[in-house]
């Protein structure tokens, strides 16, 4: 079966751009989510970098549909004969 050039160029043709967009897509995921990293707010009246204030929303704990749930039943433990000592050995 002879080679087909005319093939094999029409997907070289295509291969250059295809790799260059693979290229640029991994420099931008590295770049904004590896390298960049985010600066630290400084405060005038602190000396060193202030942490992020977090908020914690308790409204949740006086949702209507939140008192509706009720806790899951305890499952009883097993009771009976337990397998063999050693399963690895045959019967």
């Amino acid at each position: 079966m002879p080679v087909d050039f005319i093939q094999q160029r029409k997907r070289q043709k295509y291969l250059l751009p295809i790799a260059l967009v693979v290229i640029v897509i991994t420099f931008i995921i590295l770049w904004f989510g590896y390298f960049r990293k985010e600066k630290p707010v400084f405060a005038p009246e602190v000396s060193g970098p202030v942490l992020k204030e977090i908020k914690i929303n308790f409204d949740i704990l006086e949702n209507p549909l939140f008192k509706k749930l009720q806790p899951f039943i305890k499952v009883p433990s097993f009771e009976g004969e337990t397998g063999r000592d050693n399963p690895f050995v045959p019967y």
